[in-house]
């Protein structure tokens, strides 16, 4: 990737900055410059250093100064450097004050690193998209505002299925078929997921119940006519 975005982690908890430098460095685009314990520190590494970072990893509660606090210090002087909150800080005050203060993302620990993947993503990506445009259409707005994604984070579904059909598998073959142009036969789509056609086609009528697939017959030259299997 040619973009690749610069991250300063502030966070007094050495096992933690580690845990969140493994989980930065995963993620295609980035790397860890250094790790601040203190206020101290980290304004020292600003004042000091050639190079600055795109993105600053925040914790709220740090030794020698209120994490606010020194959120605010460096937005007064580094206008460009962005910020991600990663706290154990819940109050609403301090989540407000964050917000309003232009916070990027507002991380609660303990860190699941789906959640942390995604908010990297979207910040990549907004970044890229904006160093890439000298004007926006109201869609391009609307994927820097949130209103799109564009990689919505995955939830499991509360929807209930019926016996023998298995949520992880159904999901799959969802993701399958909305990928799949033209549509597929139990036939295929059993030999793309590893499973027999009947369990294939059990997995396909099911959605076609609940009016997430269309079932079409496809008539060839020899032999019965096959139902191919469309996403809508």
């Amino acid at each position: 990737m040619g973009n690749v975005f610069h991250v300063l982690i502030v966070e007094d908890d050495f096992r933690v900055a580690e845990i969140n430098r493994q989980f930065v460095e995963k993620i295609d685009g980035f790397t860890v410059l250094a790790i601040a314990k203190t206020g101290k520190e980290a304004l020292a590494y600003l004042e000091n250093s050639d190079l600055l970072p795109d993105l600053i990893l925040l914790d709220v509660y740090i030794p020698d100064v209120f994490g606010l606090d020194l959120f605010w210090k460096i937005r007064k002087t580094y206008h460009d450097i962005d910020m991600i909150m990663i706290t154990a800080a819940k109050e609403v005050v301090t989540i407000e004050e964050a917000l309003r203060g232009g916070i990027f993302d507002y991380i609660v620990k303990p860190v699941d690193f789906t959640r942390f993947e995604h908010t990297l993503k979207r910040y990549r990506d907004q970044r890229i998209l904006l160093s890439s445009k000298s004007e926006m259409e109201q869609e391009e707005i609307d994927l820097l505002t949130g209103l799109k994604e564009l990689h919505p984070l995955k939830t499991v579904s509360n929807e209930v299925v019926p016996k023998g059909i298995d949520r992880i598998t159904l999901d799959k073959i969802e993701d399958i078929l909305k990928q799949s142009d033209g549509g597929m036969t139990a036939v295929e789509l059993g030999a793309e997921i590893g499973v027999s056609r009947s369990t294939a086609r059990r997995y396909l009528e099911y959605l076609v119940s609940i009016h997430k697939v269309e079932a079409n017959l496809k008539y060839g030259d020899v032999g019965r006519p096959e139902r191919r299997y469309v996403y809508l």
